[in-house]
């Protein structure tokens, strides 16, 4: 491709509403164009690096047997009522009606119309197992869409779904997953790590998250400094701590704390450590009208956990303060575990102290020196915190670290999730029906090539690995006065060199604009492209200049030798 007749649209501002780099390098680089909030055009060169990923998604997928198909993009609503999720969605989900009043929604995943695909094709067990896969636009309206096309409401996405008879042949479909998603992000030179985490509204017991690691990374993970243990900080445990609760020192004293409802203002008022305290907080029961959770005051509910809990309703939803008013007699700074006519769950770390301060449930007024079954009820002990850095890894071995990640995949073990719901079965070996055991599997396109760019980069531009780069070469004749008959040669070298790479099975872009050298070395280096040769009169007819983006340094190589060279360089 020559840049004459290639619509390169490099800019040299950064957008003001652009707060990471990838999302500065797509608009500067003239990757994408913005049109509404979170949705996207994709302009010729970023296309190309989508089309690549794309290319190394179907490979892999193609090479475990998986089989590509397209479904509908707009999924009618009657599927998602027979699954349960289309009043459990939420505000995500894009509801349309049509000119019929028949509802749909703009697909934000396939699992209802590939399950509904199933139960009409699949009719024997000896089909299974089954693997069929898309890459499709998805929409899903975030509330607060940003980061560019990391968290864009309309994106690019590879889904896909198994189809089993039994566990045993999900989980080993979902092991082959699992290490195809990991050497998909190898070839796309992503450091990428896997851990364990939260299903959400896709369902099932078993998933991974795969994640670009990143400062800019809106995930936080949790992982052992010295095993393979790794989860995102939403569902990593926090365990029972290994100090065996004290026995009570003190007597229980009421004290009044006037207007100190926080823990950081009680613990100032009393001169104590947050550790020694505990807070209580109230959501809506699934059974009772309410449930308390207690923690130690200087921890963190965890939201996911708790959500997940029987006695806990669905969707998490925490008591108002009139609620709390008229319920407990006090307002929320003052509630504590002692006496309160509702269900309460103590979190591991809480349970273990001993003379500690929490809320007396009167107004303005706190207990000191409290303790477990002397003066309040011991009820369910269960993880519901987050992890703190420093806690002990889960797996017995080492200590926690964090670190950030940018999600640009996931796989689930779905079981029956859909298939019970919308009775997707097939003839077993007996001639019974069986209710399909089911994987899903995606990966965010579109948002991976922002992750690769936010590990790829310098204050020059984007840095692509080879497997995503949109050209894998840059040919720029230095060309002063094209009447020139030395840069007329020059010229005609550029030409039978870009002729060359092209045949050689290069991508190759040649500058030919009328631009200076430093414009189009900046361009080069903003776009990314992982190998440039120059020629200029000054190097004469026989030599170019060869210069690597990763590096800073330069090279003469002979004219008649550049293949041979590049083809060392690129393996």
């Amino acid at each position: 491709m020559k840049t004459n007749h290639f619509l390169l649209s490099t800019v040299k501002e950064v957008p003001a509403d652009a707060e990471l780099i990838s999302h500065q390098l797509m608009i500067r680089a003239g990757m994408i164009r913005k049109l509404a909030a979170g949705i996207y055009t994709w302009l010729p060169l970023g296309l190309r690096v989508l089309k690549k990923v794309e290319k190394v998604v179907r490979e892999e997928m193609d090479r475990i047997g998986a089989q590509e198909i397209l479904m509908p993009s707009i999924q009618p609503a009657e599927l998602w009522h027979e699954s349960g999720r289309w009043a459990q969605y939420g505000a995500e989900l894009l509801r349309i009606m049509d000119r019929h009043h028949h509802e749909f929604c703009y697909g934000p995943t396939h699992e209802e119309v590939v399950t509904d695909l199933a139960r009409r094709e699949l009719r024997s067990y000896k089909q299974l197992p089954l693997i069929l896969y898309q890459i499709q636009t998805k929409f899903r309206d975030e509330i607060r869409p940003r980061f560019g096309v990391m968290r864009a409401r309309e994106f690019l996405m590879k889904d896909a779904y198994s189809f089993h008879e039994d566990e045993a042949s999900l989980k080993e479909t979902y092991d082959i997953m699992y290490e195809t998603y990991a050497r998909i992000f190898r070839r796309l030179g992503l450091n990428c790590r896997a851990v364990l985490a939260d299903s959400g509204t896709i369902g099932g017991k078993i998933t991974h998250e795969f994640h670009g690691l990143a400062e800019s990374g809106e995930s936080l993970l949790a992982y052992s400094d010295v095993s393979d243990y790794a989860a995102n900080v939403e569902t990593a445990e926090a365990v029972m701590p290994s100090i065996v609760r004290q026995p009570a020192a003190k007597k229980m004293e009421l004290v009044h704390t006037g207007t100190a409802h926080t823990i950081e203002e009680v613990c100032n008022l009393l001169k104590i450590d947050p550790k020694q305290t505990v807070k209580t907080l109230i959501v809506k029961g699934r059974e009772q009208p309410f449930v308390a959770l207690v923690l130690r005051g200087d921890h963190q509910l965890n939201e996911i956990k708790v959500a997940q809990l029987d006695a806990v309703a669905s969707p998490l939803v925490f008591a108002s303060e009139a609620d709390v008013l008229k319920t407990v007699g006090c307002p929320v700074g003052s509630i504590g575990p002692i006496d309160l006519n509702m269900p309460v769950i103590i979190d591991r770390s809480a349970s273990v102290l001993s003379d500690f301060v929490c809320g007396a449930n009167q107004t303005d007024h706190h207990y000191r020196d409290v303790n477990w079954e002397r003066d309040v009820v011991l009820g369910t002990v269960i993880d519901i915190r987050n992890v703190e850095e420093g806690d002990p890894s889960p797996d017995g071995k080492g200590r926690i670290r964090f670190a950030r990640g940018i999600e640009v995949g996931q796989v689930f073990q779905l079981g029956t999730r859909y298939s019970t719901t919308m009775n997707a079965t097939v003839l077993n070996e007996k001639g019974e029906a069986s209710t399909l055991m089911m994987g899903c599997y995606g990966i965010g396109v579109s948002r991976t090539v922002a992750a690769v760019i936010e590990q790829s980069h310098d204050d020059k531009g984007i840095v692509w690995p080879d497997a995503m780069a949109p050209f894998h070469i840059a040919i720029i004749p230095l060309i002063k006065d094209i009447q020139d008959e030395t840069s007329q040669k020059i010229q005609a070298m550029a030409e039978k060199l870009y002729e060359q790479l092209m045949q050689a099975g290069y991508e190759v872009l040649l500058d030919d604009r009328a631009e200076r050298p430093g414009v189009k070395f900046a361009d080069m280096d903003l776009i990314g492209i992982p190998h440039r040769l120059v020629l200029s009169p000054r190097l004469g007819l026989e030599q170019v200049e060869y210069k690597s983006r990763k590096s800073a340094g330069v090279m003469m190589v002979n004219i008649d030798q550049v293949i041979p060279f590049l083809q060392e360089k690129t393996g």
